[in-house]
């Protein structure tokens, strides 16, 4: 959301199924309820653009999405759960070990920086980072902030989409990529007039 050329049938297709959603720096920038001076040129943009294309349903129904959500004994929350409305980035070892604090679950699932990584807290309170993580065993006494990256906008390299499967019965995590068509979705923001670069990233993975 926010970046794409097609927001409204996005946007639709949450409004249409049972999910669970909380709310992005750039769904509340689209809903008019943020300042946009926040955002670089290109997003600010692309927001404005964006914000446009909704219609009003479109707008309260993203203007009304919370910003942290416990489902299942994990945390969800876009950018971080200290602060949540500022959209703190969580990129390095000390970004996340120090958020622990700010939620109660033995899980939080985050995004944001469009990077997968994770950040792990050990029985002896020690916190281990790990970059890119394919797969993690969750262990009873553990507790974790896991960044499922995200799908279009990478930022580690790797154009693919990104999404992470949570499986409670084998008490794993794992980051899964799936190729799309990348150029597609480069032609069609070239096509609604959106920054050039939004649609080049795509391929790039940066």
């Amino acid at each position: 959301m926010g970046y794409g050329a097609d927001p409204a049938p996005v946007v639709d297709q949450l409004i249409g199924r049972d999910v669970i959603v909380v709310a992005g720096n750039h769904d509340h920038a689209s809903a008019g309820i943020m300042d946009l001076e926040w955002f670089n040129p290109f997003a600010r943009a692309a927001a404005e653009w964006t914000a446009g294309q909704l219609r009003p349903e479109q707008v309260r129904y993203l203007a009304g999405l919370p910003l942290v959500r416990e489902e299942a004994g994990a945390t969800l929350v876009h950018a971080s759960p200290l602060d949540p409305g500022e959209w703190s980035y969580l990129v390095s070892a000390r970004d996340g070990a120090r958020v622990f604090p700010a939620f109660a679950t033995a899980l939080c699932f985050v995004g944001h920086s469009h990077m997968p990584a994770a950040w792990i807290c050990r029985e002896d309170k020690r916190v281990e980072f790990a970059p890119g993580p394919a797969r993690l065993t969750l262990h009873p006494g553990r507790r974790y902030v896991i960044n499922v990256g995200s799908v279009g906008q990478p930022r580690d390299g790797d154009p693919a989409a990104a999404y992470a499967v949570w499986d409670l019965e084998a008490a794993s995590v794992e980051v899964r990529r799936v190729d799309y068509d990348a150029g597609e979705a480069r032609r069609r923001i070239h096509a609604a007039g959106l920054p050039a670069i939004l649609g080049d990233r795509l391929l790039r993975g940066r």
